[in-house]
């Protein structure tokens, strides 16, 4: 399937358009701007879940900066335990708390924050 992924120079989101005919310019599927750069897209190689265990348990300074609750590291660990996910669909949500975390700041929780535990 011809999916090609594009930067929305409006909205400043990652988007996967589906093209049928390749000499069309696409439109952002969230805001429909028509200012779209295209975007060299990646590919996942699958290993399996102990691998990517031992991948990050092995990176010492990933480690240290998961005790520490450093924002970068917690990016790092996030993007590769995604690594061995079968979904991989990102969303633009998501791949904007990345960014941030990667810049070093920890986001704040959206309205309501994460859902109380129940009491046992």
């Amino acid at each position: 399937m011809p999916v090609y992924e594009y930067r929305c120079n409006m909205c400043q989101r990652k988007v996967s358009v589906y093209l049928r005919d390749t000499s069309s310019m696409p439109k952002c599927p969230r805001c429909g701007g028509e200012d779209l750069s295209r975007l060299f897209s990646t590919f996942a190689v699958r290993g399996t879940y102990k691998d990517i265990y031992e991948d990050i348990l092995s990176d010492r300074q990933l480690t240290s900066g998961l005790m520490r609750s450093d924002p970068r590291a917690l990016a790092d660990w996030n993007k590769r335990m995604s690594r061995g996910m079968e979904d991989e669909t990102v969303t633009p949500e998501y791949e904007e708390m990345l960014d941030r975390m990667e810049h070093g700041e920890i986001p704040e929780m959206p309205a309501g924050g994460m859902p109380e535990e129940e009491a046992e």
